[in-house]
């Protein structure tokens, strides 16, 4: 296509694209080519730059993230923020000016401070959703190319496979067994059948376009080419996409219930004041006395902080997890992984790196062949058994290697004197080698053009391509061993071909397996389709296999060391892979997965056990390490009755097929690197280097965030409590207010609210994968959280009433009593976040600089609470003065009373056994 044409017709084919091909449906495909200027070569590259430009990037509107004006103005959403700013206003009318502008004051820094917290944790989401970008196959200049889907134009040729999200909205050219999930815009759960030749009535209906896909359409079998018809708001999605997105995502459940607890608080806290205003107000205490006593009540109790804090410490978990190549796309998965007890993994690119190479070739009748080279460059050389010669062996050689190179839809060129490859790594490998062999693959599109193809999808275990040769049509076919020799009756060897020996080749895979290969039947014959219907499974019979092809796929580095990880962190691990048994326990050994046979169980065995029920079933996977020959639908009966044996179960997935299996999982996890766009919008996590190694990363750093969670929801709780129990002892006394609402405010708001969210930035303790998993049900309130808040309380509010009455006694004023109530409440506070560093370990065994931010955040909070002391007008209005170093010691010695409390706590907890335990004092025991 010439670009002065394309120059000259721009506004044209805009238009054609909004307004003529609003009904592509309705035109032939060469048609549609025409309409957009494009080609069957695909766009020049200069011409996709030109038209992105033109048209915009292919993306929809995001709901934009809420502005710092929208997010300022939330943090006064809130009943205590309402309850402040009535004490403002009523300390206003009661002409104290000063009290009134510190609350103001207090909730305006409070504001600032919690917009900087909440904007900083979107941006960082955001930022993680953009590693998440989708992308898209395209053909340009006649090559395929894998891009970004934003970047994809109309007239683009897009390439798709099974498991492929539709980028745009696309005239199909091509299709082969398609069927795509088009219920985001139909609402019709069956997949549609499509047919790239039909050419349909201009008023079809949308879910009757059997020639189109669209975009965001998931496609759940077959192959298919297509060009570009519509992008962004111009697709079928982009004009509901009112009605379809934009709606914001709902919170984490434990946010959820979080707020749910700060409300009822709130609630009680409500009853509780009525019930203390009635009280003094019979006691003789003025109106405006008793609101004040009230909004003390609630400034004391409601843990105001707490969901900003939980936020940002689920933003920072998330963050780590982000750095360690695993993405959170539900923050549900962060509380779950804390759980798993049992990951059930794909082998290929998670255990292994998934980079095959073909390493023996195996002929009928004699001893395998070795396979030299590494890599997808085609060097190496095939090295005979002993006493043969090449010889005679060079046609059976050259059969193999042209009915691999056939079935084959990898790209592998030498460009800019390196070799670069696309596509599957079976067929890769299988490029390599027939090049290996010396075939001219380049020149098989001349000699022996394909006329049909059957592409691989993992439940039929095989693919097979139809080429005209000079002397007539011939099907080449590679796939899993049993599956093919089901279509041959004879077999190649050196000296023509012969009768099949099925039981021969059979023993020649298990030998090959039993080392670890992954084996793979080649075989072809001529096969004269005439009138006999598309090109299917059917027709392939009566075939010659030419041999097997064993091909390595080296473990992760790692991936052993991640297994016992999981072991040592009470969590299960199981394999599930396609390959031979034989091949599936070598791998397991190598492992650390299994030992013996008995540890494996097929797929065959798992259709014995489901028609038998799920008692037989469950049998099966309570011993079961590896499944073998395991086909992707029965990942979902695996993991359902690994549940039902009581585990919380996380597991990988990259197909199409494996869906509803991640669906069904406690957590989904998807690889971002191979994995498909239907498993990524399944899945809870997403693993951007495929590696099960970030899997076991995900677990820590999942445990490590829950954890703190659990860190700053007891700080914020304790210390509330703990202003509770001093409130309600003082009014058991028929005492003044230990503290008044002012200094209750700058107690709970400033000093704590530096060090609790420097808290949720605490780094991992060490042992969280020597921990065993949290039980699903356990709740944040446990035994030990109830424990610790009480001890805590019962500790802070006790000695803090005791100093209180004390100074009383001593003849002290009423402020000066107060005055050095608040500053050893302050001390308690920041005694009180080094407890909470760790639920059981001591706090002397925290390197108090691993969290700079927290050190340096509780002298802040303690200086700053010093500071007001001196500084005049604060100091009025919070009603301090300047204290002695001496009255200063006295009082921190006696905050550190806290401190021996809640070790000899931590003390009792490891002498009833629960050393090294878990949140919930259980130890870990070794899964395998």
């Amino acid at each position: 296509m010439h670009h002065g044409r394309m120059c000259a017709a721009r506004e044209s084919i805009g238009d054609a694209v909004r307004l003529r091909l609003h009904r592509p449906h309705a035109l032939s495909a060469a048609e549609t080519l025409e309409e957009l200027g494009a080609s069957a070569r695909g766009l020049t590259r200069a011409e996709a730059v030109s038209r992105l430009a033109h048209f915009g990037r292919n993306a929809l509107p995001r709901v934009p993230p809420p502005t710092i004006a929208a997010v300022f103005i939330r943090q006064f959403r809130s009943p205590l923020i309402y309850v402040l700013l009535a004490a403002a206003l009523v300390s206003l009318a009661l002409g104290n000016g000063s009290d009134a502008g510190f609350i103001f004051a207090v909730l305006l820094v409070n504001a600032v401070i919690g917009t900087f917290q909440e904007h900083s944790a979107e941006r960082s989401a955001e930022a993680l959703r953009s590693l998440a970008s989708p992308h898209a196959r395209v053909e340009r200049d006649g090559d395929a190319h894998e891009i970004n889907a934003e970047e994809v134009v109309p007239g683009d040729l897009v390439l798709l496979e099974s498991g492929a999200k539709v980028p745009a909205d696309l005239r199909l050219l091509s299709a082969h067994n398609l069927a795509i999930d088009e219920s985001l815009l139909t609402g019709e759960s069956l997949p549609a059948t499509k047919n790239a030749a039909v050419v349909l009535a201009p008023e079809g209906a949308l879910g009757e376009r059997a020639n189109m896909a669209f975009a965001g359409t998931l496609v759940t079998s077959g192959r298919a080419r297509g060009v570009v018809v519509a992008t962004a708001l111009d697709t079928v999605l982009g004009r509901i996409a009112e009605s379809v997105l934009g709606k914001p995502p709902p919170k984490p459940p434990l946010l959820q219930r979080m707020e749910r607890f700060t409300n009822a608080i709130a609630v009680g806290v409500g009853v509780a004041a009525i019930l203390v205003a009635v009280v003094e107000l019979a006691r003789g205490a003025s109106l405006a006395e008793v609101f004040l006593l009230g909004v003390a009540l609630a400034v004391a109790a409601i843990p105001e902080g707490l969901p900003v804090a939980l936020t940002v410490a689920l933003a920072v978990g998330m963050g780590r997890m982000a750095r360690r190549n695993v993405i959170v796309r539900r923050l549900v998965a962060v509380e779950a992984l804390g759980s798993c007890t049992h990951i059930a993994s794909d082998k290929t690119g998670t255990l292994t790196v998934n980079q095959l190479t073909v390493r023996r070739v195996q002929f009928a009748d004699q001893p395998a062949w070795e396979v030299t080279g590494e890599g997808i460059a085609p060097q190496g050389t095939f090295i005979l058994p002993q006493g043969a010669s090449l010889a005679g062996h060079e046609k059976l050689l050259e059969r193999l290697a042209r009915a691999a190179a056939l079935v084959n839809e990898a790209v592998l060129a030498e460009r800019d004197g390196a070799w670069v490859g696309h596509g599957d790594t079976v067929d890769l490998a299988l490029l390599v080698m027939a090049r290996k062999a010396n075939l001219q693959v380049d020149a098989l599109d001349i000699v022996a053009p394909q006329c049909a193809a059957i592409p691989y999808e993992s439940e039929q275990r095989f693919a097979a391509s139809l080429n005209r040769f000079a002397g007539g049509e011939r099907a080449s076919v590679k796939g899993a061993v049993e599956t093919v020799l089901a279509m041959c009756l004879r077999m190649a060897n050196a000296q023509g071909d012969v009768p099949l020996d099925a039981e021969a080749i059979r023993g020649q895979e298990r030998a090959l397996a039993e080392e670890g290969y992954r084996v793979l039947a080649i075989a072809e014959g001529p096969l004269a389709l005439g009138d006999r219907g598309s090109f299917s499974r059917e027709h392939l019979t009566g075939l010659t296999m030419l041999g097997l092809v064993a091909m390595s796929d080296p473990l992760r580095p790692g991936a052993r060391g991640a297994v016992e990880a999981c072991h040592s962190a009470g969590i299960e691990v199981s394999m599930v892979t396609g390959d031979h048994p034989v091949t599936a326990l070598a791998i397991a050994r190598d492992l650390g997965l299994a030992r013996d046979a008995h540890e494996v169980v097929t797929g065959a065995m798992l259709s014995e056990a489901l028609a038998e029920g799920p008692h037989a079933l469950d049998s099966l996977t309570a011993r079961a390490r590896v499944y073998a020959r395991a086909e992707p639908q029965q990942k979902l009966a695996i993991v359902r009755s690994l549940q039902r044996n009581g585990h919380f179960v996380a597991v990988t997935g990259d197909g199409v097929n494996d869906a509803p299996a991640l669906r069904a999982a406690q957590v989904g996890v998807a690889m971002g690197a191979s994995g498909t766009d239907v498993a990524r919008e399944t899945a809870a996590l997403i693993l951007t280097d495929d590696n099960f190694a970030s899997i076991v990363a995900g677990v820590e750093e999942g445990r490590i965030a829950y954890g703190n969670v659990r860190k700053v929801i007891f700080l914020l709780i304790s210390t509330g409590a703990a202003e509770i129990v001093l409130f309600v002892l003082a009014l058991a006394a028929n005492m003044p207010l230990p503290l008044v609402a002012v200094q209750l405010l700058w107690l709970n708001l400033v000093t704590n609210g530096i060090q609790d969210v420097a808290l949720a930035f605490e780094p991992g303790e060490g042992d969280e994968l020597a921990r065993a998993p949290r039980p699903p049900r356990e709740r944040i309130f446990n035994r030990l959280m109830i424990e610790r808040v009480a001890v805590s309380a019962v500790v802070i509010g006790g000695l803090a009433f005791a100093a209180f009455h004390w100074m009383l006694a001593q003849g002290h004023s009423v402020e000066e009593a107060r005055n050095a109530t608040l500053l050893l409440m302050v001390l308690f506070e920041n005694v009180q976040v080094l407890n909470s560093r760790s639920e059981t370990r001591s706090a002397f065994g925290h390197n108090p600089l691993r969290n700079k931010l927290l050190f340096f955040g509780t002298v802040l909070a303690q200086t700053v609470h010093i500071g007001a002391m001196y500084t005049p007008g604060l100091r009025e209005v919070l009603r301090v003065q300047p204290v002695s170093p001496g009255l200063w010691l006295d009082l921190l010695c006696l905050a550190l009373v806290l401190l021996a409390a809640m070790e000899l706590h931590k003390l009792i907890g490891r002498w009833r056994g629960n050393a090294g335990s878990g949140p919930d004092g259980r130890a870990a025991t070794r899964a395998h």
